[in-house]
């Protein structure tokens, strides 16, 4: 039985056993701590709940830059949901993204909790440009059926 004759391989093309192409290429393969995007307007995502204040900011196309809660500040229990929490978030947050350039910021704002306002606030408080706030609170339109009357 003939074998049939290998073709010559570059440096180039051959890759580790186990590995896909795609690593290979390293424009491919994201890299943590690379050069971030420069961006002079984004989005800013309040989520305030009851329990909790998450705050994320994204650029215009919605890939997230930078994000931070309550509970990743150090806060636990009740003390997360507070306006002082949310405070605090922010300003770790603009600190953390002054890098990137962010001026111009659109503000959506989601749920009840005490961190809505003191969140917006903040963001003005730390020089950005707010220019529009919006809320996105989800609303039911009449929602489910309520459980039946109980009779005892």
């Amino acid at each position: 039985m003939d074998t049939p004759p290998e073709l010559p391989t570059s440096p180039a093309t051959t890759s580790a056993p186990g590995s896909t192409a795609s690593s290979a290429t390293p424009s491919a393969s994201k890299k943590k701590g690379g050069k971030r995007k420069f961006v002079t307007a984004g989005r800013v995502y309040v989520q305030a709940t009851y329990n909790n204040t998450i705050i994320t900011i994204t650029d215009q196309t919605g890939a997230v830059i930078a994000w931070s809660s309550a509970g990743k500040m150090g806060f636990k229990g009740p003390k997360k949901s507070t306006p002082y929490a949310a405070g605090s978030t922010v300003r770790d947050l603009v600190d953390r993204v002054r890098d990137v350039g962010l001026k111009n910021v659109e503000v959506f704002v989601r749920g009840v909790g005490s961190g809505r306002e003191a969140a917006v606030r903040a963001l003005g408080a730390q020089g950005l440009n707010i220019t529009s706030i919006k809320d996105i609170t989800p609303i039911p339109h009449n929602g489910c059926r309520p459980p039946k009357v109980r009779r005892v």
